[in-house]
């Protein structure tokens, strides 16, 4: 009994198969549909491998085995899979290909469907498949969008075969034919060989009917004539013949003729979408009318079992063309324009793949990151009801907008459309680390052969915060120093680190992005002075300094010509805050003793989690960016931070990243740091709680306490760190996600546009010490219990009626706090841990009492973290804060004011800025004995919120 499907090629017609899988290519199905079928080729396109990858295990092994050679991000993973199978269903089609002289016998990969409006991004991805494959009977499927054809005629002249999809008109079919002609004449005129060279012209033809029955359908309902309905079925065949006459032109042509003459083959027109939707419709229709010389069928497998088992094949395609051009002209007369028709098609079919690209990577960023397993830390949430539904609407947003893609190609639009893209360099500088990783060891074994027992590192807000985590986290490693860190101008804590350390055996990193923050210069004037006296001289103290700061900055100008150990560069497109896995962060690690390399590539495994092929559903930057933006939006905007304890620090440099990238003009997100878990019944309705658990060292209470918060209904965000050295992955997740809610929330989160407001205060304050030797007088508004109370006119109106006591003062500040406000403590005190543990306990009083979040911040050090927050996020912060005078004050050399000096003006400064912004506020100045005035303003403290 004759085969139908394979007497189609006594037709001239080529049968292809629409499907690409493992299984077809290693059981030897493939083989046996080109000897019994006579298959001539094989398309594949993202549907196909998503079906292939994500409803199956078929090609699990693989992607262990990928993963095991080096982890991969889910573009690279899929791309690595195809090119092999491809590399298969070639060598497995060569046979056909040099029995038709390279006429069949091909196999296609698509370029990324998210490429089909980029015309340059097309070529260059079109030569790097066309190169990894390395077969001669492949094609690179180019979508025949507008972008595109230039690409075709760009790759046809390159000598690589392309099968044009996407194809639904005829005029497109005609700009495709042109591509291909001019690309084959200026490869000639190369000196290339055009039989070399084949193309095809994908026409899909079931997606028409469906769309014009549907028009016709709803035309006649809405009261047309029923005769309209005759014209079902009929526009895609009708449409394709009139194209395929198009065809026979064209290359009958004598332009085209001048190739033929020297070998060049034929633009084949493919018949593409050939099953048919419609049941009323026979399954071989597209199959038996659309036969004809020097074509193409693609076929879905059961299309073929369905034309094998009945097809009744004829030279159809040249049959009554006459009738065709009838339906095509009666379109317009029964109301649909066709040009819309195709237009609609070629959109709808671009946006099709890319949900198809969406899904099959999305399968293979599953499939990844069950085999990468407790490698990458792991986060789940649960939420409220309505704050779901808002993330699925943000996620499917950014799926549907392309933004992963777009956030990475620096797409500021992503944003306010400012200066965004001139900060996005921290995305690639774990990449950029890597690849310079042998500099960082270098470093590491020059500390470990120089003696050093004291590491100190001078800095401030991003180039300090991170280095923290660093410290109080991993200590120091056997055979490096001791990690220590200095951000404060408090002169008792300057004293303090002092003392700390041997100075002789004390490598200091001066760490200033700018190279003009006031903090680490003065810092460094002290240092540098002191190892100068211990040391003997300025060149034997600089053989003791590294600076790590910005190329051409001040630090830098100095740190050279007074002849420092190392100068180590920042990104100027890397801001302070998101600097940490940048030299500012990993030069102090690697000077601890954490290895750089091993490092940088754990936390590399999420970055490539958060690449531009991880959909946003899989994407763990991107949900967790979705959730605080839904959050903050909901009036849930204060993002409150736990963490197990031996890993306790790193809500330190967390608070600064979200609370300088978000809280902006009048919005934005609150970090809540350290807060101490209570009872359910403490919080309202505007928390948002990440709990970030070491699963090595956790806290069995704190566990029970997370569960009861998700139990009474909180959204909780739940990360499990599997070991100390995936913190990074923290880093970078936590980056991303911010980057995301700064989308989600409207703001510009690479900018802090009242930061320097302080500065500008505190350096008006110190210039004015400088002339006259002593800061501007103030009042205090009163003075009870031996302490001075501040404030600006405004809140003093308010409270100074009230303030018989410290305690009725307290409470009269405090009693303005309400629903949905936070109180702000802020201690310009010594950092020492008996006051941290005074002003907790204090924090945790008010928290308990007024239910309202708590922040603690110790000045100067919040003013580069929490203080943009406080000063230009929502008004809604309650701030009380705490200075004193100083038992006893530092010289800073070089300058005619103290450590204490500076400590104060930062202090006023930041009081008049939020004074100036409107905020509630309160300073309470306490004496010199810092630990009684804790006590006494504990005890009024005590009072005031029962």
């Amino acid at each position: 009994m004759a085969n139908p499907l394979k007497q189609l090629t006594e037709f001239g017609q080529s049968v292809w198969l629409d499907f690409v899988s493992r299984d077809l290519l290693q059981s030897g199905d493939l083989q046996k549909l080109i000897e019994e079928d006579s298959i001539r080729g094989v398309t594949s396109n993202p549907s196909i491998f998503e079906k292939a990858i994500g409803h199956g295990d078929d090609y699990d092994e693989m992607i262990r085995e990928a993963e095991a050679a080096g982890d991969l991000d889910p573009g690279a993973l899929f791309e690595g899979l195809a090119v092999h199978e491809i590399q298969k269903g070639a060598d497995a089609m060569r046979s056909v290909y040099r029995q038709t002289q390279g006429r069949d016998g091909y196999i296609s990969l698509e370029v990324s469907p998210y490429l089909a409006l980029d015309t340059a991004g097309t070529i260059e991805e079109a030569r790097r498949i066309w190169r990894e494959v390395d077969r001669p009977n492949l094609m690179v499927k180019i979508p025949g969008t507008k972008p595109g054809i230039p690409a075709i005629k760009q790759m046809i002249s390159e000598g690589v075969n392309i099968n044009v999809t996407l194809l639904f008109s005829s005029d497109a079919y005609q700009e495709v034919a042109e591509a291909y002609i001019s690309g084959l004449e200026t490869f000639v005129a190369k000196g290339g060989d055009p039989h070399q060279v084949a193309s095809v012209a994908s026409f899909f033809i079931s997606r028409i009917d469906s769309l014009v029955d549907d028009l016709i359908d709803k035309k006649i309902a809405a009261g047309g004539d029923p005769k309209l309905a005759e014209l079902k079925g009929k526009a895609a065949i009708a449409n394709a013949k009139l194209t395929y006459q198009i065809y026979k032109k064209i290359y009958s042509d004598p332009r085209w003729q001048k190739l033929a003459q020297k070998g060049a083959q034929t633009q084949r027109l493919l018949w593409a979408s050939t099953g048919t939707k419609n049941k009323a419709y026979s399954d071989t229709l597209y199959v038996d009318e659309l036969i004809g010389l020097d074509t193409v069928n693609t076929m879905p497998v059961a299309t073929m079992d369905a034309a094998r088992d009945h097809g009744k094949p004829r030279a159809s395609l040249e049959e009554d063309v006459p009738a065709a051009q009838k339906v095509m002209d009666a379109l317009p007369g029964a109301g649909i324009d066709f040009t819309q028709v195709t237009t609609k098609l070629v959109n709808d079919a671009v946006g099709l793949f890319v949900d198809a690209a969406d899904q099959l990577y999305a399968s293979v960023q599953k499939k990844r990151q069950m085999v990468l397993g407790e490698k990458q830390n792991a986060m789940s949430y649960k939420l409220p009801a309505d704050i779901e539904t808002g993330v699925k609407a943000v996620i499917e947003d950014w799926r549907k907008e392309g933004k992963v893609r777009r956030l990475w190609t620096g797409d500021a639009s992503l944003w306010t459309e400012a200066d965004e893209s001139n900060w996005l360099g921290w995305l690639n500088i774990v990449t950029d680390q890597l690849k310079a990783v042998a500099h960082l060891e270098a470093f590491a074994d020059d500390v470990k052969k120089g003696g050093f027992t004291d590491v100190l590192l001078l800095g401030m807000g991003g180039s300090s915060l991170g280095p923290e985590v660093f410290e109080e986290t991993f200590g120091s490693a056997p055979g490096f120093p001791k990690l220590h860190v200095l951000d404060s101008t408090d002169p008792a804590q300057v004293k303090r680190f002092e003392e700390a350390v041997d100075l002789k055996k004390t490598l200091f990193i001066v760490s200033s992005k700018s190279g003009s923050t006031l903090e680490p210069n003065i810092f460094k004037a002290y240092f540098f002075d002191k190892a100068k006296q211990a040391l003997g001289s300025e060149a034997e103290a600089a053989k003791r300094f590294v600076a790590v700061t910005d190329p051409g900055s001040a630090v830098e100008k100095m740190a050279t010509g007074a002849g420092f150990r190392h100068v180590f560069h920042g990104l100027k497109s890397i801001g302070g805050r998101y600097s940490v896995l940048s030299n500012f962060g990993m030069v102090p690690a690697t000077a601890s003793g954490i290895p750089p390399r091993k490092f940088l590539e754990t936390t590399a495994e999420m970055v490539r989690s958060c690449a531009p092929s991880s959909p946003p559903s899989e994407n763990p930057g991107v949900i967790l960016g979705a959730i605080m933006g839904v959050c903050q939006r909901a009036g849930r905007d204060k993002v409150t931070i736990l963490a197990s304890p031996g890993i306790a620090d790193f809500g330190a440099w967390l608070e600064q990243l979200l609370a300088e990238s978000t809280g902006k003009i009048g919005k934005g997100i609150v970090p809540v740091d350290a807060e101490k878990v209570g009872a359910s019944s403490v919080y309202g309705t505007d928390r948002l709680f990440a709990y970030t658990r070491l699963a090595s060292e956790a806290d069995s209470e704190q566990d029970k306490a997370v569960a009861a918060l998700e139990a009474a209904g909180q959204p909780v965000v739940r990360i499990i760190v599997h070991d100390k050295m995936q913190l990074g992955q923290e880093f970078f997740r936590w980056e991303m996600a911010t980057a995301v809610a700064g989308s989600v929330i409207e703001i510009n989160p690479f900018d802090q546009p009242d930061v320097e407001a302080s500065k500008v205060k505190t350096r008006e304050l110190t210039s004015a010490y400088e002339k006259t030797g002593s800061l501007p007088p103030e009042q205090p508004f009163a003075t009870v219990d031996g302490i001075k109370l501040f404030a600006d006119p405004r809140n003093e109106a308010d409270l100074k009626p009230k303030a018989t006591n410290l305690a009725a003062a307290l409470k009269a500040h405090l009693d303005r706090a309400g629903a949905g406000d936070y109180v702000a403590m802020l201690a310009y005190i010594d950092r020492t841990p008996s006051h941290i543990e005074a002003m907790q306990q204090l924090r945790h009083k008010v928290r308990d009492a007024k239910k309202v979040a708590t922040c603690l911040g110790f000045g100067p050090r919040f003013l580069h973290s929490t203080g943009q927050a406080y000063k230009g996020g929502p008004n809604s912060g309650v701030v009380l804060q705490i200075t004193c005078d100083d038992a006893n004050d530092l010289e800073v050399p070089g300058s005619s004011y103290t450590f204490g000096t500076v400590k104060a003006a930062q202090a006023r400064g930041d009081l008049d800025v939020l004074a100036d912004r409107g905020r509630r506020l309160l300073r309470v100045h306490l004496p010199a004995d810092v630990d009684a005035g804790l006590a006494k303003l504990a005890a009024a403290l005590e009072q005031a919120v029962r």
